[in-house]
C-alpha cells in the first residue's frame, strides 16, 4: 500500500504547475555562502533543511519523509533528532531527495526539464563510474584501473556539487515560504521641480544639461517681457506716419 501511495505521488507530481523560486544553474547567484555551505558540510546542510521544512516539529519526523520502505519502522519518534542525524550521514542521498519531495508535495513544485537533465546526468555518470570499476576489475589492466578512478572522481565531484545546488534550491524555496524576501521596499522618487507663474523659463526635468526650449510667441501662463529701457534723460523716438512718404 505505501509503493502504490509513493507511486500516485510520484505520478502526481508530474502535473504539478508550480515551479522552484531558483533553478538548479542559478543557485550558486542565488546563494552563494549557503551554496559552499552545503558543499562542504553536506549532511549539516541537510539535517538543518529537514528539520526547517517540518516547521521546527520534530514530532511529524520520519525516516525518509516516509517516502522508504524503512519509514515509520525505525523508532524516530522516540529520539527523532538522533534519527535524522543517521540519516543524513548514513543515507545522505535519500535524505536530499526526500526533503526535495516534501516541499514538492506541499507547494505543487514540478521540476524543470533542465533541472532533471542534471540530475539524470549525475545518476548517469555515477552508473558509468561503477560500470568501468567492474570492468577493470575483471580485466585487471593498469590503464583502465586508472581511468575508473579518474572517472570515479569526476563522478564523486559532479555528485557533491548537484546535491549542494540541490540543498541551496530547498533552503531558497523556504525563504520564500517564510516570506524572507517580502515586498521590495519603495525607493524615494527624485526631487522634481514644478513650473512656477514666477518663472521665465520652465525647468529642463528629466533632462541634465538641456536648458529651455525657445518658444514661437508668448508661452501661456508667463508674464510678457519687459518693455525696453530708455536711455535717461532722452524722450522716445517718435517717427512720422508712413502717409507723408510720396509712393
Amino acid at each position: 500500500m505505501a509503493s502504490q501511495a509513493n507511486l500516485e505521488k510520484m505520478q502526481a507530481r508530474q502535473n504539478f504547475r508550480n515551479l522552484w523560486h531558483t533553478d538548479l544553474m542559478g543557485t550558486i547567484q542565488a546563494d552563494t555562502r549557503y551554496c559552499c555551505f552545503a558543499f562542504w558540510c553536506a549532511p549539516c546542510a541537510s539535517y538543518l533543511l529537514r528539520k526547517r521544512a517540518l516547521y521546527n516539529d520534530m514530532s511529524r519526523y520520519r525516516c525518509c519523509a516516509g517516502y522508504m520502505p524503512c519509514s515509520g519502522r525505525c523508532g524516530e519518534s522516540r529520539c527523532p533528532e538522533f534519527c535524522l542525524c543517521t540519516e543524513v550521514f548514513l543515507c545522505f542521498g535519500n535524505s536530499v531527495a526526500s526533503t526535495r519531495f516534501l516541499l514538492q508535495d506541499e507547494f505543487n513544485i514540478q521540476t524543470t526539464k533542465c533541472d532533471n537533465c542534471i540530475i539524470g546526468f549525475m545518476f548517469c555518470l555515477q552508473q558509468i563510474a561503477c560500470i568501468f570499476s567492474i570492468v577493470a576489475m575483471i580485466v585487471g589492466s593498469d590503464e583502465i584501473q586508472e581511468a575508473s578512478q579518474l572517472l570515479s572522481c569526476l563522478a564523486d565531484m559532479v555528485y557533491c556539487t548537484v546535491c549542494a545546488c540541490m540543498q541551496t534550491q530547498h533552503k531558497v524555496e523556504m525563504d520564500k515560504r517564510d516570506g524572507m524576501f517580502g515586498p521590495q521596499p519603495m525607493a524615494v522618487p527624485p526631487l522634481q521641480q514644478m513650473s512656477r507663474i514666477d518663472q521665465p523659463f520652465p525647468p529642463s526635468v528629466g533632462y541634465p544639461g538641456a536648458g529651455p526650449q525657445p518658444a514661437y510667441g508668448q508661452p501661456y501662463g508667463y508674464p510678457p517681457p519687459p518693455p525696453p529701457q530708455q536711455a535717461h534723460g532722452y524722450p522716445a523716438a517718435v517717427y512720422p506716419p508712413p502717409s507723408g512718404y510720396p509712393r
